[in-house]
């Protein structure tokens, strides 16, 4: 990931919220951030469903979610958070780096997906990458998705290297090549524009294509 510039003093910190049911795990990564110039952490939740109702109650700007915790997953809690309209970016930060388990986070309204053996830089570029707009994506969980469009259609699709793209994926990106800006395709959909972030990043990364322009032409030959 490139690094991100560090805010200035003067800048208010960016607040983050850490969601993780081990102890070790929410500590260590309180002890990085807030060691990090402007950046605060506001909170830490102990599973999916303090996650929630801290990230409605603090406003997080920046929330870094494990997906394996008790009662309320971290895609579940992710989709609930987004469907909040809070303003806060999911940031996933997890052991797993399977295809399902990084599109289900995408489509869930996640921002960006790293590893839990992520550096301590790339965790704090990835928070400020997250809060500066981007979509910190680990290259792990970005190959996983180039690989899936690989693999043969288990329902027997006549175009076996077609990339394997969601409805809603392939919804956004129809409405990318009409031209349509985030921000009018969330209104159009219903969606936050972090959502729409998340897809064009999972569609990027499984065609194969740098920005919106090449992804526009990708839809235009094929559909």
């Amino acid at each position: 990931m490139t690094a991100i510039p560090i805010p200035s003093s003067n800048a208010a910190p960016i607040r983050v919220l850490i969601a993780d049911d081990h102890a070790i795990v929410r500590q260590g990564l309180s002890h990085l951030l807030t060691s990090a110039t402007g950046i605060e952490v506001v909170g830490e939740a102990v599973d999916g469903t303090e996650a929630v109702s801290l990230a409605e109650q603090l406003h997080p700007h920046v929330i870094l979610m494990d997906l394996a915790m008790p009662r309320m997953g971290g895609i579940e809690a992710t989709e609930a958070i987004d469907n909040t309209h809070t303003g806060s970016a999911v940031v996933v930060l997890t052991t797993f780096g399977d295809t399902d388990n990084v599109t289900a986070a995408l489509d869930a309204g996640a921002v960006g997906y790293l590893m839990k053996d992520a550096t301590p830089d790339q965790i704090i570029d990835a928070v400020r990458s997250a809060h500066a707009g981007g979509s910190p994506l680990d290259p792990r969980a970005a190959r996983t998705i180039l690989e899936a469009r690989r693999r043969p259609d288990p329902v027997g699709s006549v175009d076996f290297g077609a990339p394997q793209l969601t409805e809603k994926q392939k919804e956004v990106l129809g409405l990318v090549a009409e031209g349509l800006s985030n921000r009018k395709i969330a209104r159009r959909l219903g969606i936050s524009e972090k959502t729409v972030k998340a897809h064009l990043t999972a569609v990027y990364a499984a065609l194969g294509v740098a920005d919106r322009v090449q992804a526009a032409l990708w839809f235009s030959k094929h559909y």
